[in-house]
This record gives C-alpha cells, structure tokens and sequence, in this order.
C-alpha cells in the first residue's frame, strides 16, 4: 500500500522556478538543462505569478524571428493562468488532473504559496512503488 495519498509526499520540493524578470534565453536553457518541459514563475516574495513552458518559448521565439526581435523576459511570455492543487490534494485528484486536462505538471500551493510541483512522473513512480510492494502483478 501506499505511505500516503498526499500530494506532498510525492511532489518534488525544489522545482526549477523563473523570476519574471529572468531572460527568455536563459529559461530555455535551464529547461534544457534539467530536460524539463516547463516551470513555475514567482515573484520576489514567493508567490506564483505564472508558468513558463516549452510552447510559451516557441511562441516567443518563433514571433521574434517573425518580427526580428528575439528574446525578452519570461514575464513577458508566460503563461499568467495557472492550474495548481493544494498540497493536502488526494495523488489521485492530480492523476485524474493530468489526464482530463491534458497537462504534464502541476505547481502545489501552501496557504498561497509555491511549495513544490507534481509531474506525471512523479504519480507514476509512487504507483510503481505500490505495485513493486503491494499489488500481485499479473504474468
């Protein structure tokens, strides 16, 4: 069985963030770099003011080369509407999440604030560690 079916005990506490101040280059570097497909956007107290994802950076590169004027800010090219779910959430509530809405991460909040993302990845490995200790697997 499961340890919990808190999104807490699964979530990853020290995702990648962005400030929106932080260049468009830069980010995508970074989402290179840690081979991740979006991240979460904060402000300088902490606070989510967006999510900044590998479409927001096509978009904004392929407008620049369209207009010749490439590159910017994250704030600039975020997303500002942002799904999230409370940490106390039910992994299965995040699970149906992804798949009903089609999205690969969630930010997770605390009393307002950015405490960590979830990621379908995430889901799958505690899954996969409930079925490695609990569930009889069929041959």
């Amino acid at each position: 069985m499961l340890k919990s079916m808190k999104v807490r005990d699964y979530m990853n506490t020290e995702p990648v963030t962005f400030s929106p101040d932080t260049d468009l280059f830069k980010a995508v570097d970074m989402l290179l770099t840690y081979r991740i497909s979006g991240a979460s956007v904060v402000d300088a107290q902490g606070y989510l003011v967006g999510v900044l994802s590998e479409s927001d950076c096509l978009r904004a590169i392929l407008g620049g080369s369209y207009f010749e004027e490439a590159g910017g800010t994250v704030g600039s090219f975020m997303s500002e509407v942002v799904e999230t779910i409370d940490a106390d959430a039910n992994i299965l509530k995040a699970a149906e999440h992804f798949i009903e809405r089609n999205r690969r991460r969630l930010p997770v909040m605390e009393h307002g604030r950015l405490v960590g993302q979830i990621s379908r990845r995430d889901l799958l490995l505690a899954l996969k560690s409930f079925n490695d200790h609990g569930v009889p697997k069929k041959n």
